[in-house]
């Protein structure tokens, strides 16, 4: 029978089956001779040992579409980059980063800011142009209220999606709000720091609909790429290959004279936050290599 794993707690990996049940699993010695990992959201063929306690072995792991390092997870469709609007303020920089490293692998981000309830009008509108030209669906929910959930399933659907953001931002509500059941732990703002406490602590995905899952993730409070170069960094805003022409080619956009896109940033055309926000991941990219 086939199946994906959506946990993997404490040697046993929890199938969701073409039964539509969930299994116990324990893998098959010949992962370890292979020196092969099952990740949660590998699709795989498992065999029921028992059915009255749903419990069985994972024989085969079926091929990848992809495989994340931080969260080790394994294909994904799309990602859902969630940040609140407000309280605490979004982080842009990370936001931006988290959509470099899913675009390095190819994995399309959708931007979801959380607690629009609690923003003013005048700040969707700057978030909303700041990104317009990112390539990225966004969308504006609070998930406490049910205010865009309706868009947001539209955009999951039929679909694996991974969940990545910082801590305290409504991850978990949301995905209680996309399940039938609630089933995630949900942690409570600190007021000293506005940083959440860490409720997830493991991956795991839930299914929602027909063929569509969306995957909940650890939260972190910084985030860093790995596995890119300063001269790749370019390539991931899509806004910038909109402007050819840089008297130097390759061009960095930082500090070259006639460059195409620093032009553009000067008429208003490229968003100002976008590009420091590039600036500032570009001269990271650069630091890190010297050493």
């Amino acid at each position: 029978m086939r199946g994906k794993i959506i946990k993997g707690v404490a040697g046993f990996y929890y199938v969701y089956a073409e039964d539509q049940q969930i299994y116990a699993c324990k893998a098959k010695g010949i992962f370890r001779k292979r020196n092969e990992k099952p990740l949660v959201g590998d699709r795989c063929l498992l065999d029921v040992t028992d059915p009255k306690d749903m419990e069985g072995n994972v024989t085969e792991l079926l091929p990848r579409k992809n495989e994340l390092i931080r969260p080790n997870v394994a294909n994904i469709d799309q990602a859902l980059l969630v940040f609140a609007a407000t309280h605490p303020e979004p982080n842009l920089m990370m936001l931006d980063k988290l959509m470099v490293q899913y675009g390095l692998l190819g994995i399309p981000s959708i931007i979801c800011f959380n607690k629009k309830d609690l923003a003013e009008q005048a700040l969707v509108t700057k978030l909303s142009e700041v990104y317009e030209k990112a390539a990225a669906p966004v969308c504006f929910i609070s998930a406490l209220c049910g205010e865009g959930l309706a868009e947001l399933r539209e955009l999951l659907y039929g679909r694996t999606t991974s969940v990545a953001g910082p801590s305290g931002v409504g991850k978990s509500t949301l995905i209680n709000c996309l399940q039938d059941q609630v089933v995630l732990e949900t942690g409570d703002i600190s007021r000293k720091s506005e940083r959440g406490k860490h409720t997830t602590r493991h991956s795991e995905i839930f299914p929602i609909a027909e063929d569509t899952f969306i995957m909940d993730t650890p939260g972190f409070s910084s985030f860093e790429l790995y596995g890119m170069e300063a001269e790749e960094l370019a390539g991931q805003y899509p806004e910038f290959s909109l402007y050819n022409g840089c008297y130097y080619n390759p061009c960095s956009h930082t500090h070259e004279p006639d460059c195409a896109v620093k032009a553009a940033l000067e008429r208003g055309e490229i968003n100002a936050i976008r590009y420091q926000s590039y600036t500032a991941i570009y001269g990271e990219l650069k630091q890190r290599r010297r050493y």
